[in-house]
């Protein structure tokens, strides 16, 4: 025989008494996964127009490079270095990896283009202004290896960007101010959310897809 049991209806008041557990679940979960996995940024600044402009936000996977070691094209957020902001507690600042640990850029070739170990980089993204017209890829030469674990980074609206160039320059062309470490990045930016009208995945551009590795 089996007994046939009744569920019995929870009390009035059990809900209540639950929902301050549920809510400091809710919150913990949010507190994790804003620490460890994905975090929202906003864009302050004309540096990345028009990839990413002011006021925008952006998706921040926090999780991708503990696995692998930033790539060339991505978008990354990163603590800047105290050379650049004058801040010893760091600021976060947001730009496109050009060349990763052993690359050697070189500026520019015959059509105005960066070098990147001998190969030519197209670069559809930077900036051009109203008039059509678009910014030079540097507003320099310059023939630098980038430091094993170390990035040279660059903002999309080169002559508004505070980037790697500028600070070589700033420096006497010091490469290890110019550059990040590794360790610095916070993030890969993978999609732009708000507002809304321009919401876009943030991915990169095919052109480095021909652009071989560095020879050791």
């Amino acid at each position: 025989m089996i007994d046939e049991q009744t569920d019995k209806p929870k009390p009035r008041g059990s809900f209540w008494r639950e929902l301050p557990i549920l809510l400091g679940v809710a919150i913990l979960v949010a507190v994790l996964v804003r620490a460890f996995v994905l975090q929202t940024f906003w864009i302050p600044s004309p540096s990345m127009e028009h990839t990413l402009d002011i006021d925008d936000r952006v998706l921040v996977n926090k999780l991708v490079y503990d696995f692998r070691s930033p790539h060339r094209g991505e978008i990354v957020v990163f603590k800047a270095p105290t050379q650049w902001t004058g801040n010893p507690e760091g600021e976060d600042f947001i730009k496109r990896v050009i060349g990763v640990g052993g690359d050697r850029l070189v500026c520019c070739d015959d059509q105005d283009r960066l070098m990147i170990n001998g190969q030519a980089l197209d670069e559809p993204y930077i900036f051009r202004d109203p008039g059509g017209v678009q910014d030079p890829a540097a507003d320099t030469e310059f023939d630098i290896t980038v430091p094993p674990g170390r990035l040279w980074v660059m903002g999309d609206h080169r002559s508004a960007s505070g980037d790697s160039l500028e600070h070589w320059q700033q420096s006497q062309r010091n490469i290890d101010i110019a550059t990040i470490p590794e360790d610095a990045v916070v993030g890969r930016a993978f999609t732009v959310f708000w507002p809304v009208g321009r919401a876009s995945w943030l991915s990169v551009p095919e052109s480095y897809d021909a652009i071989p590795d560095a020879k050791g």
